[in-house]
């Protein structure tokens, strides 16, 4: 009898201690309420305080609110997406083209280029060297000085002039010598202006600037495109002291021309990944893993950050029949500094209905809660080793059969 009431009695004490941590191992919502049970630091009025959020629900008259808005859209100017990478990695951007995107001008001739110079009826000015050495090779090289030698003209300024400047002047000066001088000066090599494209292109690079305008979707272009995993929305430039991002999505796709920024000299265009463009699916799912096993949370990359709460679900396998709550699928959003809380009551399926016009941002974090008739198995699964010990326990400190007659 005294055997019987310890086992009771350390039966109580197991659910005891059980209930001490919240009863169902792992993490649930539980109790489910309107309101967060922790304070989150978020910012009002441009100041850092704590608060508790509102839970707020996914139905139909928050879709109208959101889609009232704006900057929900994708190719909106304001879409929080657009402003993630530079949030996430502490950068000072400046969002959008610089100030004025500079028409192009004529192509100004810089140090290191070679000038092919022809003057008709005077081969010996033409070709020096012999007739059957190439243009660039027999041409005048601008030297680090921006300067360049030429017989009976001397030392003439080349950088920072147009080739029809440099041919103005060629002519007046040997017009002293010659008579009738017909001439003409081009860029044999194009060697003094670069660019560079790094990041997620195919072949990333240097690239010359030459007399046709080099572009952003050019130097992209020249570079065999961007990979799968760029993030189209944040391409940043850097030039001179500044960088600016520029959203090559709204070129492509909403025919967007200022984004489409003629680059110059010195220029680095960086291509980023798409690695902060992720949100991560928790709890009840049914995401396969490799062997076959069964993963309950996986991060997945939003496409041109772009991801429906369906889709989200979906891609991570859909709800676990057996183990998830679908009435109790929660959404919990900490970008910019403004986190938010919304729950979507999935019982009936006609609710993803609404989901699938719910637009996920980067980072949102999605959770898929537990039935509570799971917790309980789990809670009986976790005090089962305990009973079967001690009804292997006698007094005599002697283990006998499990199952006594």
């Amino acid at each position: 009898m005294n055997l019987q009431r310890a086992r009771e009695y350390l039966v109580l004490l197991t659910l005891c201690g059980l209930t001490a941590c919240s009863i169902v191992p792992g993490q649930h919502m539980s109790p489910f309420s309107r309101q967060s049970s922790t304070e989150i630091p978020t910012r009002e009025n441009d100041e850092a305080i704590l608060k508790k959020l509102n839970i707020q629900s996914i139905d139909a008259e928050l879709i109208i609110e959101l889609e009232k808005n704006y900057k929900n859209f994708s190719l909106a100017p304001d879409n929080v997406a657009n402003y993630y990478f530079d949030y996430r990695i502490g950068s000072n951007t400046t969002k959008g083209v610089p100030v004025k995107n500079e028409p192009y001008t004529q192509y100004r001739v810089g140090p290191r280029d070679i000038l092919n110079i022809t003057v008709w009826d005077h081969p010996e000015l033409t070709i020096p060297a012999g007739e059957f050495r190439s243009a660039e090779s027999a041409g005048n090289v601008v030297g680090e000085d921006g300067t360049f030698f030429y017989p009976y003209v001397g030392v003439m300024q080349a950088a920072g002039r147009t080739v029809e400047d440099i041919r103005e002047e060629l002519t007046r000066k040997l017009s002293k010598y010659i008579e009738f001088v017909q001439l003409d000066v081009r860029v044999a090599a194009y060697r003094s202006q670069r660019v560079y494209v790094v990041g997620e292109v195919a072949t990333p690079g240097v690239q010359l600037v030459k007399d046709i305008p080099l572009t952003v979707l050019e130097a992209i272009n020249n570079a065999g495109g961007v990979n799968q995993d760029a993030d189209l929305r944040n391409i940043i430039l850097t030039r001179d002291d500044k960088t600016y991002s520029i959203n090559l999505l709204n070129l492509y796709e909403g025919g967007d021309i200022t984004q489409n920024v003629l680059l110059r000299h010195g220029d680095v265009l960086n291509v980023p990944d798409s690695s902060l463009n992720k949100v991560f699916v928790l709890g009840e799912t049914n995401h396969f893993v490799a062997g076959g096993a069964t993963g309950r949370s996986r991060s997945l990359v939003m496409n041109k950050a772009r991801m429906t709460l369906t889709e989200a679900l979906s891609e991570a396998g859909g709800f676990n029949q057996e183990t998830s709550d679908p009435a109790r699928i929660f959404v919990f959003r900490g970008g910019l500094g403004k986190p938010e809380i919304y729950h979507l009551n999935a019982k009936s399926p006609d609710a993803l209905l609404l989901a699938d016009r719910f637009p996920l941002q980067p980072r949102d974090v999605i959770y898929v809660d537990r039935a509570e008739g799971i917790r309980w198995n789990q809670i009986i699964g976790q005090i089962q080793p305990t009973i079967n010990l001690l009804n292997a326990f006698d007094g005599a400190l002697r283990v006998q059969p499990l199952l006594r007659q």
